[in-house]
């Protein structure tokens, strides 16, 4: 709290400075602001000295405890993506033809022959696993930055949700529904929490502009984006080894037992991550 405090005196000695610097008879008031600033600025911006392990302290010691803080944002963005996945499942079982329409005949096609569409990237594996992570690092920075129209994170999060109900409902009707889960499964385990991340910090920058509390929305907007940028931060990770999953091993013919335990274990190990760790979030704490 004192450096918060110490931040916001800054800034409002500051302010005051532009105001003195307007009356001729003050020079001295004046004079006296900028050395106060000056030593100030000196405290607060040149004090730091980046550490060498400043990387890994944020991921093991800052990260956990930005995440709890808003964990309630980001249990809405999967409530959102429940909801999604839910209608998107319910429409394709009652309108096949709307699966057809969301997934494409081809695609369909592929599901009908019983055969899994994932087959193809086997024999790619490093492209593949490149492509892939490019395209979650980039759905988890849209989600993120969607946050600045409001509707951004809660549409994608919708429409990710309402993607995987018919896809499942489809592979369902096909007989298909353990060889599409345990594809899922070894990198879905920290793929989805990801995206899941990602959309709460979506939802926290929307949350600022909505509901500025009783802070200036420009302020409370500056909060959130430092909050938010850190939540999509910690997910690199997360979408990089999913992503090596997902071209590497999750499409081949390993026992579906075993990819069901990596996916369960992968799972236990972030929650273990997330919750276990006890940590201090802070302003400037690892980055």
């Amino acid at each position: 709290m004192e450096l918060q405090e110490l931040g916001l005196l800054y800034r409002q000695t500051a302010s005051d400075l532009s105001v003195v610097l307007e009356d001729a008879s003050s020079a001295q008031l004046a004079a006296y602001l900028k050395q106060l600033l000056g030593r100030s600025h000196n405290l607060i911006y040149m004090g730091y000295r980046p550490k060498a392990g400043g990387i890994v302290s944020f991921y093991l010691n800052t990260y956990p405890g930005v995440f709890r803080e808003t964990l309630p944002l980001t249990l809405v963005a999967i409530a959102i993506f429940a909801l999604g996945a839910i209608a998107g499942w319910a429409a394709a079982v009652h309108d096949p033809g709307f699966a057809n329409r969301m997934l494409g005949p081809k695609m369909m096609e592929t599901i009908e022959r019983r055969q899994m569409w994932t087959e193809s990237v086997v024999a790619i594996k490093p492209v593949a696993a490149s492509a892939i992570t490019t395209n979650n690092l980039t759905v988890a920075f849209t989600m993120f930055a969607s946050g600045i129209t409001v509707i951004g994170p809660v549409w994608l999060s919708l429409f990710n949700g309402l993607l995987l109900g018919v896809v499942g409902a489809a592979t369902w009707h096909a007989g298909m529904a353990i060889s599409l889960w345990s594809f899922v499964a070894p990198h879905g385990s920290l793929e989805l929490p990801a995206i899941f991340i990602a959309g709460g910090a979506g939802l926290d920058i929307a949350r600022a502009l909505l509901f500025p509390g009783m802070l200036p929305r420009r302020e409370a907007l500056t909060r959130a984006g430092g909050r938010a940028s850190r939540l999509v931060l910690g997910t690199l990770p997360l979408l990089l080894v999913a992503g090596t999953i997902e071209g590497f091993f999750s499409p081949t013919d390993a026992p579906v037992a075993m990819k069901f335990a990596l996916g369960g274990l992968l799972f236990a190990a972030l929650l273990a991550y997330l919750f276990g760790r006890s940590s201090s979030v802070t302003e400037g704490s690892g980055l």
